[in-house]
């Protein structure tokens, strides 16, 4: 539903501007005030969120809890540093600038434009609002269209909680996006595909509005001999089929040592068991694929290779099975996008370096992946090849790390957030250089004649 404020999106975003201007923004005690705020809000509103979810995506509600209204532990930890992010910082200068200090300054950009995922709904639209509010913005907010039910309760908490002079929420499909994008923002922040991302960015550019943008892209799972089986096997299918395998960092295809194929496939069908039954159509802890479109695009991609475990599909639920594909070619449709379903193709090396290539010779991901205990190997992957981040033993638990900036490289995105890295995202860092009235000494003055050696020496 396309709401009233669609009409007005520059009055929203003008009020906004006069709302910056009052400088209320830049007082670190009301942007914690502001935290606390969106923090109790979440919490009082925890129910909804969840039924949202479920209507949305049919997402298990403990699955929520950890991947959606966790956002809160972010909240905590950004409130218990701000005030020490907020300060100027100093910063150092050489010898010949002995009479001078020099600090560094953050300072909010202004009004910033952030729009949201489908996928994670509510935690990909409340987490960059975070480091928005922790470095003193206004803040318009634009839900995915497609995750209606979740758009609907961001846009009631928001409302609730918050003036629309400070933050506020446009909702809608194309025609708002469209409409916010010919506005001049201070920043925007888009998480979704790329084919979007760069729409995105050709608008930004209009304005010469700096982007931060959260792609995705087909990320990489090397499993190598030297692992603790039964783990690994876990932590690939819960990594792997979370959310029926419709988040950003999900492995989206195996790089196995020849080796331990065979094992590795044998466990993920056990744990596959453990974790969703014999039919996990009738599972609770399954979610569903987003909308039709995106079933028809992922039920194609089941024609590529040859499938070991899974398979089935009911499109009047939109419901894959999770399931796992052998002998997929490297130029099969499964292979040339991302994925962003249940279906994970399995490809066999017998040397790292085959796998190495392999990664290299693709756009670099948001996410790699890597089991093994080999601390040589380790060092070789990371130090070979190149992505948005590495998580090595586990899949996806690296985006739940505050202390980590999390974003991509690449064709996988720009720019980076989480904790400290949100508040740089949506920050100035102002340079200021001082001098002092205790010296002045003449040698860059004109008239220059006879200065040069001078000059030469210090600047040498």
């Amino acid at each position: 539903m396309i709401t009233t404020e669609l009409s007005n999106v520059g009055e929203i975003i003008q009020n906004q501007r006069e709302f910056f201007k009052t400088g209320k923004t830049k007082d670190v005690t009301f942007r914690i005030e502001q935290l606390k705020t969106l923090k109790q809000a979440i919490i009082e509103h925890e129910q909804a969120i969840v039924e949202a979810l479920q209507a949305d995506l049919h997402k298990p509600e403990v699955e929520t809890y950890i991947t959606e209204i966790s956002v809160v532990k972010e909240i905590d930890y950004v409130i218990k540093h701000l005030q020490n992010w907020s300060k100027p910082k100093k910063a150092s200068v050489s010898w010949d600038f002995f009479s001078y200090s020099a600090r560094i300054y953050p300072e909010p950009l202004g009004v910033v434009l952030i729009i949201g995922p489908w996928n994670y709904p509510f935690q990909l639209i409340i987490s960059p609002l975070i480091g928005a509010i922790a470095a003193g913005n206004c803040a318009i907010l634009k839900p995915s269209e497609i995750a209606s039910h979740t758009s609907d309760i961001v846009a009631k908490i928001i409302a609730k909680h918050f003036d629309p002079a400070y933050i506020a929420v446009v909702e809608g499909g194309v025609e708002a996006s469209q409409k916010l994008l010919a506005e001049k923002f201070d920043h925007i922040f888009f998480t979704g595909g790329t084919a979007v991302g760069k729409i995105i960015m050709a608008a930004a550019a209009k304005h010469l509005t700096p982007v931060t943008l959260e792609l995705g892209g087909k990320s990489p799972c090397i499993v190598d001999t030297d692992i603790n089986l039964e783990h690994t096997v876990r932590r690939i299918t819960w990594g792997k089929f979370i959310n029926s395998g419709q988040t950003c960092i999900a492995p989206d295809y195996l790089l196995v040592n020849k080796k331990i194929k065979k094992d590795l496939i044998d466990g993920l069908a056990k744990s596959l068991k453990e974790f969703y039954g014999d039919n996990p159509i009738d599972s609770p802890d399954y979610a569903r694929i987003i909308s039709q479109k995106h079933f028809e695009r992922l039920v194609n991609f089941l024609k590529d290779g040859e499938v070991i475990i899974g398979g089935e599909n009911q499109p009047s639920e939109r419901y894959i099975a999770p399931t796992v594909i052998d002998h997929v070619s490297l130029e099969d449709p499964v292979m040339q996008e991302e994925i962003f379903g249940p279906i994970l193709p399995i490809i066999e090396y017998t040397d790292i370096a085959e796998a190495i290539a392999l990664i290299n010779s693709r756009p670099k991901p948001l996410a790699l992946y890597l089991f093994s205990q080999d601390k040589n190997l380790q060092k070789r992957v990371l130090q070979e090849t190149s992505s948005g981040g590495v998580c090595i033993n586990d899949t996806v638990m690296q985006v739940g790390v505050s202390s980590l900036p999390f974003g991509g490289v690449g064709d996988s995105g720009i720019g980076n957030y989480h904790g400290k890295a949100s508040f740089d995202t949506f920050s100035h860092k102002k340079s200021v250089l001082q001098n002092s009235f205790w010296l002045d000494l003449k040698w860059r003055y004109a008239p220059y004649q006879g200065k040069l050696p001078i000059i030469k020496k210090l600047l040498g």
